[in-house]
Protein backbone atom coordinates (compact mmCIF):
# COMPACT_ATOMS: atom_id res chain seq x y z
CA UNK A 1 0.00 0.00 0.00
CA UNK A 2 2.48 2.19 1.07
CA UNK A 3 4.54 1.86 -2.55
CA UNK A 4 1.55 2.95 -4.15
CA UNK A 5 1.30 5.86 -2.09
CA UNK A 6 4.33 6.84 -2.59
CA UNK A 7 3.82 6.75 -6.37
CA UNK A 8 0.59 9.14 -6.05
CA UNK A 9 2.78 11.69 -4.10
CA UNK A 10 5.26 11.98 -6.72
CA UNK A 11 2.34 12.28 -9.70
CA UNK A 12 1.50 14.99 -7.32
CA UNK A 13 4.37 16.61 -7.51
CA UNK A 14 5.04 16.05 -11.28
CA UNK A 15 1.87 17.46 -12.23
CA UNK A 16 2.22 20.28 -9.72
CA UNK A 17 5.23 21.02 -11.62
CA UNK A 18 3.62 20.76 -14.92
CA UNK A 19 1.32 23.07 -14.02
CA UNK A 20 3.95 25.72 -13.70
CA UNK A 21 4.80 25.05 -17.26
CA UNK A 22 4.00 28.31 -19.93
CA UNK A 23 2.95 26.13 -22.53
CA UNK A 24 0.52 24.02 -20.25
CA UNK A 25 -0.85 26.98 -18.88
CA UNK A 26 -2.20 28.42 -22.53
CA UNK A 27 -3.53 24.99 -23.41
CA UNK A 28 -6.73 25.22 -21.61
CA UNK A 29 -8.28 21.62 -22.06
CA UNK A 30 -4.77 20.15 -20.87
CA UNK A 31 -4.65 22.78 -18.36
CA UNK A 32 -7.84 22.18 -16.87
CA UNK A 33 -7.62 18.01 -16.69
CA UNK A 34 -4.26 18.29 -14.56
CA UNK A 35 -6.25 20.70 -12.47
CA UNK A 36 -8.70 18.15 -11.93
CA UNK A 37 -6.12 15.61 -11.71
CA UNK A 38 -4.17 17.69 -9.13
CA UNK A 39 -7.59 18.03 -6.86
CA UNK A 40 -7.96 13.94 -6.80
CA UNK A 41 -4.49 13.50 -6.23
CA UNK A 42 -4.16 16.30 -2.90
CA UNK A 43 -7.14 14.52 -0.86
CA UNK A 44 -4.62 11.20 -0.39
CA UNK A 45 -1.65 12.92 -0.08
CA UNK A 46 -2.81 15.24 2.35
CA UNK A 47 -3.85 12.20 4.28
CA UNK A 48 -0.66 10.31 3.03
CA UNK A 49 1.60 13.04 4.41
CA UNK A 50 -0.33 13.37 7.69
CA UNK A 51 -0.46 9.94 8.29
CA UNK A 52 3.69 9.85 7.72
CA UNK A 53 3.60 13.13 10.21
CA UNK A 54 2.04 11.33 13.24
CA UNK A 55 4.23 7.88 12.44
CA UNK A 56 7.24 9.74 12.53
CA UNK A 57 6.25 11.75 15.78
CA UNK A 58 4.84 8.64 17.25
CA UNK A 59 8.77 6.88 16.56
CA UNK A 60 10.41 10.30 17.59
CA UNK A 61 8.52 10.45 20.83
CA UNK A 62 8.86 6.42 22.14
CA UNK A 63 12.48 6.89 21.67
CA UNK A 64 12.16 10.31 24.07
CA UNK A 65 10.11 8.29 26.38
CA UNK A 66 12.83 5.16 26.66
CA UNK A 67 15.49 8.14 27.34
CA UNK A 68 13.87 10.28 29.24
CA UNK A 69 14.08 10.23 33.09
CA UNK A 70 11.90 13.06 34.29
CA UNK A 71 8.55 11.14 35.80
CA UNK A 72 6.33 14.68 34.32
CA UNK A 73 7.71 14.29 31.05
CA UNK A 74 7.25 11.14 30.47
CA UNK A 75 3.97 11.18 31.67
CA UNK A 76 3.27 13.99 28.57
CA UNK A 77 4.93 11.28 26.59
CA UNK A 78 3.15 8.61 27.52
CA UNK A 79 -0.44 10.84 26.67
CA UNK A 80 0.90 11.90 22.72
CA UNK A 81 1.65 8.02 22.31
CA UNK A 82 -1.59 7.18 23.23
CA UNK A 83 -3.23 9.75 21.19
CA UNK A 84 -0.74 9.31 17.77
CA UNK A 85 -1.00 5.11 18.49
CA UNK A 86 -4.98 6.15 18.55
CA UNK A 87 -5.26 8.01 15.27
CA UNK A 88 -2.98 6.04 13.17
CA UNK A 89 -5.16 3.27 12.65
CA UNK A 90 -8.20 5.39 11.52
CA UNK A 91 -5.80 7.58 8.74
CA UNK A 92 -4.35 4.16 7.52
CA UNK A 93 -8.10 2.91 6.82
CA UNK A 94 -8.80 5.96 5.38
CA UNK A 95 -6.06 5.46 2.95
CA UNK A 96 -6.97 2.41 2.12
CA UNK A 97 -10.30 3.69 0.65
CA UNK A 98 -8.71 6.22 -1.14
CA UNK A 99 -6.23 3.50 -3.12
CA UNK A 100 -9.29 1.74 -4.43
CA UNK A 101 -10.05 2.19 -7.73
CA UNK A 102 -12.50 4.73 -8.74
CA UNK A 103 -15.41 4.29 -10.76
CA UNK A 104 -14.81 7.26 -13.39
CA UNK A 105 -18.85 7.83 -13.13
CA UNK A 106 -18.00 9.14 -9.45
CA UNK A 107 -18.00 12.50 -10.23
CA UNK A 108 -20.29 13.30 -12.97
CA UNK A 109 -24.07 14.87 -12.77
CA UNK A 110 -26.72 12.68 -13.00
CA UNK A 111 -30.41 12.11 -14.44
CA UNK A 112 -32.88 11.02 -11.43
CA UNK A 113 -35.58 8.87 -13.04
CA UNK A 114 -38.50 8.18 -10.70
CA UNK A 115 -41.35 6.06 -12.59
CA UNK A 116 -45.22 4.70 -10.29
CA UNK A 117 -44.90 0.86 -10.75
CA UNK A 118 -47.70 -1.60 -9.08
CA UNK A 119 -50.09 -0.10 -6.79
CA UNK A 120 -51.99 2.65 -9.32
CA UNK A 121 -52.31 5.82 -7.53
CA UNK A 122 -50.66 5.61 -4.00
CA UNK A 123 -47.53 4.69 -6.45
CA UNK A 124 -48.09 7.79 -7.84
CA UNK A 125 -48.60 9.94 -4.77
CA UNK A 126 -45.27 8.07 -2.97
CA UNK A 127 -43.13 8.34 -6.05
CA UNK A 128 -43.62 12.17 -6.04
CA UNK A 129 -43.07 12.23 -1.87
CA UNK A 130 -39.42 10.15 -2.50
CA UNK A 131 -38.56 12.56 -5.38
CA UNK A 132 -38.89 15.50 -2.82
CA UNK A 133 -37.30 13.63 -0.70
CA UNK A 134 -33.80 13.16 -2.89
CA UNK A 135 -34.47 17.09 -3.70
CA UNK A 136 -33.91 18.32 -0.10
CA UNK A 137 -31.60 15.96 -0.09
CA UNK A 138 -29.90 17.35 -2.69
CA UNK A 139 -30.42 20.47 -1.07
CA UNK A 140 -28.46 20.04 1.74
CA UNK A 141 -25.62 18.68 -0.06
CA UNK A 142 -25.14 21.82 -2.40
CA UNK A 143 -26.56 20.07 -5.45
CA UNK A 144 -28.83 21.82 -8.34
CA UNK A 145 -32.15 19.79 -9.35
CA UNK A 146 -33.24 20.84 -12.66
CA UNK A 147 -36.97 19.15 -13.68
CA UNK A 148 -36.37 18.06 -17.15
CA UNK A 149 -40.16 16.07 -17.39
CA UNK A 150 -42.88 15.25 -15.57
CA UNK A 151 -45.95 13.76 -15.43
CA UNK A 152 -48.54 13.50 -13.46
CA UNK A 153 -50.75 10.65 -11.53
CA UNK A 154 -54.56 10.48 -11.61
CA UNK A 155 -54.98 11.55 -8.34
CA UNK A 156 -51.87 13.85 -8.20
CA UNK A 157 -48.58 12.40 -7.18
CA UNK A 158 -46.21 11.96 -10.39
CA UNK A 159 -46.66 8.59 -12.96
CA UNK A 160 -43.16 9.65 -13.60
CA UNK A 161 -40.30 12.63 -13.06
CA UNK A 162 -36.99 12.83 -14.73
CA UNK A 163 -34.46 15.53 -13.31
CA UNK A 164 -30.43 16.46 -13.40
CA UNK A 165 -28.77 16.27 -10.23
CA UNK A 166 -25.64 18.59 -10.61
CA UNK A 167 -23.17 19.41 -8.09
CA UNK A 168 -20.01 17.48 -6.09
CA UNK A 169 -19.81 13.65 -6.34
CA UNK A 170 -23.56 13.37 -7.25
CA UNK A 171 -23.18 9.78 -8.69
CA UNK A 172 -21.06 8.80 -6.17
CA UNK A 173 -23.60 9.04 -3.47
CA UNK A 174 -27.10 8.10 -5.56
CA UNK A 175 -25.74 5.14 -7.48
CA UNK A 176 -27.25 3.01 -5.07
CA UNK A 177 -30.84 4.28 -5.64
CA UNK A 178 -31.18 2.53 -8.45
CA UNK A 179 -33.32 -0.15 -8.40
CA UNK A 180 -37.46 -0.83 -7.31
CA UNK A 181 -38.94 0.85 -3.61
CA UNK A 182 -41.46 -0.87 -2.23
CA UNK A 183 -43.78 1.32 -0.03
CA UNK A 184 -46.46 -0.39 2.45
CA UNK A 185 -48.54 1.86 4.31
CA UNK A 186 -52.92 2.49 4.68
CA UNK A 187 -53.96 5.10 1.50
CA UNK A 188 -55.92 8.37 2.39
CA UNK A 189 -58.35 6.74 0.40
CA UNK A 190 -58.53 2.87 2.49
CA UNK A 191 -62.00 3.34 4.47
CA UNK A 192 -61.12 -0.02 6.07
CA UNK A 193 -57.65 1.09 6.98
CA UNK A 194 -55.60 -1.94 5.65
CA UNK A 195 -52.26 -1.89 4.27
CA UNK A 196 -51.33 -1.49 0.80
CA UNK A 197 -48.11 -2.45 -1.07
CA UNK A 198 -47.19 -0.21 -4.00
CA UNK A 199 -43.65 -0.12 -5.87
CA UNK A 200 -41.74 2.84 -7.77
CA UNK A 201 -38.63 2.44 -9.61
CA UNK A 202 -35.80 4.43 -9.58
CA UNK A 203 -33.07 4.69 -11.85
CA UNK A 204 -29.67 6.91 -11.25
CA UNK A 205 -28.04 7.43 -14.96
CA UNK A 206 -24.66 9.31 -15.09
CA UNK A 207 -24.89 12.34 -17.43
CA UNK A 208 -23.23 11.95 -20.87
CA UNK A 209 -20.56 14.53 -22.44
CA UNK A 210 -22.01 14.92 -26.12
CA UNK A 211 -18.71 14.06 -27.41
CA UNK A 212 -18.55 10.80 -25.57
CA UNK A 213 -21.64 9.45 -27.77
CA UNK A 214 -22.11 8.84 -31.57
CA UNK A 215 -25.02 9.93 -32.72
CA UNK A 216 -26.51 9.29 -36.30
CA UNK A 217 -29.18 12.56 -36.63
CA UNK A 218 -30.64 10.42 -39.26
CA UNK A 219 -31.63 8.37 -36.47
CA UNK A 220 -33.41 10.08 -34.52
CA UNK A 221 -36.95 11.21 -34.63
CA UNK A 222 -38.28 14.44 -33.72
CA UNK A 223 -41.97 15.29 -32.83
CA UNK A 224 -43.34 18.60 -31.12
CA UNK A 225 -46.79 18.86 -29.92
CA UNK A 226 -48.59 21.33 -27.11
CA UNK A 227 -47.53 20.43 -23.70
CA UNK A 228 -49.85 18.88 -21.44
CA UNK A 229 -51.28 20.12 -18.04
CA UNK A 230 -53.94 20.52 -15.62
CA UNK A 231 -55.13 23.43 -17.62
CA UNK A 232 -55.72 27.31 -17.08
CA UNK A 233 -52.52 29.71 -17.96
CA UNK A 234 -50.19 27.67 -17.20
CA UNK A 235 -50.53 25.32 -20.00
CA UNK A 236 -48.21 26.43 -22.86
CA UNK A 237 -50.80 26.62 -25.68
CA UNK A 238 -47.77 26.48 -28.12
CA UNK A 239 -45.88 23.56 -29.50
CA UNK A 240 -43.22 23.70 -27.36
CA UNK A 241 -43.21 20.12 -25.62
CA UNK A 242 -40.37 17.70 -27.63
CA UNK A 243 -40.20 13.71 -27.99
CA UNK A 244 -37.01 12.51 -29.50
CA UNK A 245 -37.04 8.94 -30.70
CA UNK A 246 -33.84 7.07 -30.90
CA UNK A 247 -34.95 4.52 -33.91
CA UNK A 248 -32.45 1.72 -33.33
CA UNK A 249 -32.75 1.09 -29.81
CA UNK A 250 -36.46 2.59 -29.65
CA UNK A 251 -35.37 4.92 -26.99
CA UNK A 252 -37.69 7.67 -26.39
CA UNK A 253 -37.13 11.04 -24.45
CA UNK A 254 -40.33 13.49 -24.07
CA UNK A 255 -39.84 17.09 -22.27
CA UNK A 256 -42.16 20.00 -21.69
CA UNK A 257 -41.08 21.66 -18.42
CA UNK A 258 -38.78 24.16 -20.53
CA UNK A 259 -40.59 27.40 -21.60
CA UNK A 260 -39.69 26.93 -25.51
CA UNK A 261 -39.17 24.19 -27.92
CA UNK A 262 -35.89 25.04 -28.19
CA UNK A 263 -34.69 24.59 -24.20
CA UNK A 264 -36.92 21.19 -24.03
CA UNK A 265 -35.12 20.02 -26.98
CA UNK A 266 -31.47 20.52 -25.60
CA UNK A 267 -32.76 19.04 -22.33
CA UNK A 268 -34.07 16.35 -24.46
CA UNK A 269 -30.50 15.59 -26.13
CA UNK A 270 -29.20 15.52 -22.62
CA UNK A 271 -31.17 12.79 -21.79
CA UNK A 272 -30.78 11.00 -24.66
CA UNK A 273 -26.78 11.26 -24.81
CA UNK A 274 -26.81 9.84 -21.47
CA UNK A 275 -28.87 6.73 -22.13
CA UNK A 276 -27.13 6.02 -25.35
CA UNK A 277 -23.84 6.08 -23.19
CA UNK A 278 -25.01 3.71 -20.57
CA UNK A 279 -26.11 1.11 -23.09
CA UNK A 280 -22.40 1.42 -25.05
CA UNK A 281 -20.99 0.80 -21.10
CA UNK A 282 -23.22 -1.96 -20.50
CA UNK A 283 -22.55 -4.10 -23.76
CA UNK A 284 -23.74 -7.10 -22.97
CA UNK A 285 -27.25 -5.47 -23.39
CA UNK A 286 -28.51 -6.06 -26.60
CA UNK A 287 -31.83 -3.19 -26.37
CA UNK A 288 -33.12 -0.16 -24.12
CA UNK A 289 -35.14 -2.14 -22.66
CA UNK A 290 -32.61 -4.60 -21.37
CA UNK A 291 -30.81 -1.73 -20.22
CA UNK A 292 -33.21 -0.54 -18.01
CA UNK A 293 -34.97 -3.55 -16.98
CA UNK A 294 -31.07 -4.33 -15.62
CA UNK A 295 -30.97 -1.20 -13.60
CA UNK A 296 -34.82 -0.07 -12.24
CA UNK A 297 -36.73 -3.90 -12.69
CA UNK A 298 -40.33 -4.85 -14.04
CA UNK A 299 -41.70 -2.61 -11.11
CA UNK A 300 -43.22 -5.85 -9.78
CA UNK A 301 -43.91 -5.89 -6.16
CA UNK A 302 -41.31 -9.15 -5.82
CA UNK A 303 -38.62 -7.09 -6.86
CA UNK A 304 -37.36 -4.50 -4.60
CA UNK A 305 -33.91 -2.75 -3.23
CA UNK A 306 -35.97 -1.23 -0.24
CA UNK A 307 -38.55 -1.51 1.43
CA UNK A 308 -40.23 1.44 3.20
CA UNK A 309 -43.24 0.58 5.67
CA UNK A 310 -45.13 3.12 7.08
CA UNK A 311 -47.11 1.33 9.93
CA UNK A 312 -44.30 0.09 11.67
CA UNK A 313 -41.94 3.37 11.25
CA UNK A 314 -39.01 1.27 9.61
CA UNK A 315 -37.06 1.55 6.30
CA UNK A 316 -35.34 -1.55 5.72
CA UNK A 317 -32.27 -2.09 2.93
CA UNK A 318 -32.03 -5.53 1.56
CA UNK A 319 -29.19 -5.31 -0.10
CA UNK A 320 -27.25 -4.57 2.80
CA UNK A 321 -29.37 -5.60 5.77
CA UNK A 322 -29.84 -2.29 7.13
CA UNK A 323 -32.68 -1.60 8.86
CA UNK A 324 -33.69 2.03 10.30
CA UNK A 325 -36.90 3.42 11.91
CA UNK A 326 -35.95 7.02 10.88
CA UNK A 327 -38.97 6.78 7.92
CA UNK A 328 -40.11 10.40 8.95
CA UNK A 329 -36.69 11.78 9.03
CA UNK A 330 -35.38 10.10 6.05
CA UNK A 331 -38.94 10.97 3.91
CA UNK A 332 -38.34 14.67 5.08
CA UNK A 333 -34.50 14.12 3.18
CA UNK A 334 -32.40 13.05 5.76
CA UNK A 335 -31.48 10.53 3.55
CA UNK A 336 -28.32 10.23 4.85
CA UNK A 337 -29.24 7.44 6.85
CA UNK A 338 -29.10 5.40 4.02
CA UNK A 339 -26.61 6.55 1.80
CA UNK A 340 -23.72 6.76 4.18
CA UNK A 341 -23.92 3.06 5.09
CA UNK A 342 -24.75 2.01 1.36
CA UNK A 343 -21.09 3.76 0.65
CA UNK A 344 -19.09 2.21 3.39
CA UNK A 345 -20.63 -1.33 2.71
CA UNK A 346 -19.42 -1.26 -0.98
CA UNK A 347 -15.91 0.39 0.12
CA UNK A 348 -15.56 -2.38 2.58
CA UNK A 349 -16.52 -4.90 -0.61
CA UNK A 350 -14.08 -3.56 -2.74
CA UNK A 351 -11.36 -3.31 0.14
CA UNK A 352 -12.08 -6.98 0.60
CA UNK A 353 -11.45 -7.74 -2.91
CA UNK A 354 -8.24 -5.64 -3.20
CA UNK A 355 -6.81 -7.79 -0.25
CA UNK A 356 -7.58 -11.17 -1.61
Amino acid sequence: MFSKLDEVESRYEQVNMSLQRPDIASDQKQYRALMKELAELEKVVVLYRDFKKKKSSLEANKELFTAESDSEMRELLREEIKELEADLPGIEEKLKIALIPKDPNDDKNVLLEIRAGAGGDEASLFADELFRAYVKYAGDQGWKVEMLSFSEGNVGGAKEVIASVSGDSVFSKLKFESGVHRVQRVPATEAAGRVHTSTITVAVIPEADPTEVKLNMNEIRVDVMRASGAGGQSVNRTESAVRLTHLPTGIQVHCQEGKSQTANKEKAFQILYSKLLRLEEEKARQSASDQRLEQIGTGDRSERIRTYNFPQSRITDHRIGLTTHQIDAVMAGALENLVDPLVAHFQAEALKQQTN
